[in-house]
């Protein structure tokens, strides 16, 4: 890992409850009084470890970090848990090194014109990344993710998705985490694993992979913390 000073307080922030609870699910947890969210502490790796779902999309995702920040005073922001699948790339289980949000930019007649989340959508269009903290040897294969608001049944919008912002993979919290760490100064991490292929048959394939996948998300997780 490519950093100055030990990390010792950590922030992992998910979409539904099963991502969480994958993450160390024998550990005993502890819940943080003062917060209005249910904030959870674990003791692991010799690191404190907070763990908080405040709901799915972009907005529940932002309130997580910013809690996290706020109340915990967490110096890394880890987003675990599952994914739509749109690129080509083997594999179920990812290490997200870029982040976009799909659903920012200006309506106009010829369709959705996208820009980086946070700036006028008005001008030359331009999509910048948010960008991971950089770690070594995860052994996973490194993408980008492209974020919205949407639970994407359509293989369509994926290719559209997919070929407007060069992405790999599709969910609803990951982008708006890494905007909220980047205003909050704290640099964020992203592990996801694959339940769907954001299609038609991608509400039965999440809850039917939705387990396993949070469970392999969490372990990958749990190693990379181990090395920080």
């Amino acid at each position: 890992m490519q950093t100055a000073t030990p990390i010792s307080r950590i922030g992992i922030v998910s979409g539904v409850e099963e991502e969480l609870s994958a993450f160390r699910p024998a550990t005993p947890r502890s819940r943080i009084e003062g917060c209005p969210l249910p904030i959870e502490r674990i003791s692991w790796a010799g690191k404190d470890v907070f763990l908080l779902c405040a709901g799915i999309g972009k907005v529940a995702a932002a309130t997580a970090a910013t809690a996290l920040r706020a109340y915990c005073d967490v110096e890394l922001l880890i987003v675990i848990g599952t994914a739509g699948k749109i690129g080509a790339l083997e594999g179920e289980l990812f290490h997200v090194v870029e982040a976009v949000q799909a659903d920012f930019g200006a309506q106009r007649p010829e369709g959705l014109v996208r820009y980086t989340a946070g700036a006028w959508p008005i001008g030359p269009a331009e999509v910048r990344a948010f960008t991971a903290m950089p770690v070594r040897e995860t052994g996973l294969p490194a993408i980008r993710i492209a974020t919205s608001d949407l639970f994407i049944e359509c293989s369509q919008h994926a290719g559209r998705v997919r070929d407007a912002l060069d992405a790999a993979l599709v969910d609803m919290e990951t982008a708006a985490v890494a905007q909220a760490a980047g205003l909050l100064g704290v640099p964020w991490i992203a592990i996801k694993a694959t339940t769907d292929g954001a299609d038609g048959d991608s509400s039965g394939s999440f809850l039917a992979n939705l387990r396993a996948a949070a469970r392999a998300a969490a372990l990958a997780a749990e190693d990379l913390i181990a090395r920080l």
